[in-house]
């Protein structure tokens, strides 16, 4: 398979190094393009059967792993959390849904397992992912969700 270089849109590269990630489901490579010399890095993942994700209403989507990563970082903004721990907390969800035998998961499933994340990771990204997830109308729920944090601490 062909990579164009994303500088000179050149086909052809050379490997230069390859390391397994996500154990064993996603290879990076390091490449230099042939024609200008240019590294770039590429990601190989192994396709995988699609995974069906049940939202609220009863609509199906196809899992992606973007969009989980895409909330959890907002959820994240603003706090001292690195963009590889939100990187390997998408990982690890992925494997585990992936691990199962059932190829759809509720959305609820996705959202408590990035909850139970959060929780050990950062309490105020967890209340604002909570705040969507659980969808609070309103303060006393907010205050409930702390409390709950509060308890689990102790």
């Amino acid at each position: 398979m062909a990579y164009a270089c994303p500088y000179c849109k050149d086909g052809e590269s050379r490997v230069l190094d390859s390391r397994s990630l996500d154990s064993g489901f996603t290879i990076r490579r390091r490449r230099e393009c042939i024609s200008c010399s240019r590294r770039f890095t590429t990601y190989e993942r192994v396709e995988d059967i699609p995974l069906w994700v049940t939202k609220k209403g009863g609509r199906r989507e196809i899992f992606c792993r973007d969009k989980l990563l895409t909330g959890i970082m907002k959820a994240c903004e603003k706090r001292p959390i690195a963009h590889t721990k939100m990187s390997a907390i998408v990982d690890e969800i992925e494997r585990k849904l992936r691990d199962q035998s059932e190829p759809e998961v509720s959305s609820m499933t996705i959202g408590q397992m990035v909850m139970d994340h959060l929780l050990g990771l950062d309490t105020v990204a967890y209340v604002r992912f909570a705040s969507v997830y659980r969808e609070f109308k309103d303060v006393g729920e907010i205050l409930d969700c702390l409390e709950e944090i509060g308890a689990k601490e102790r």
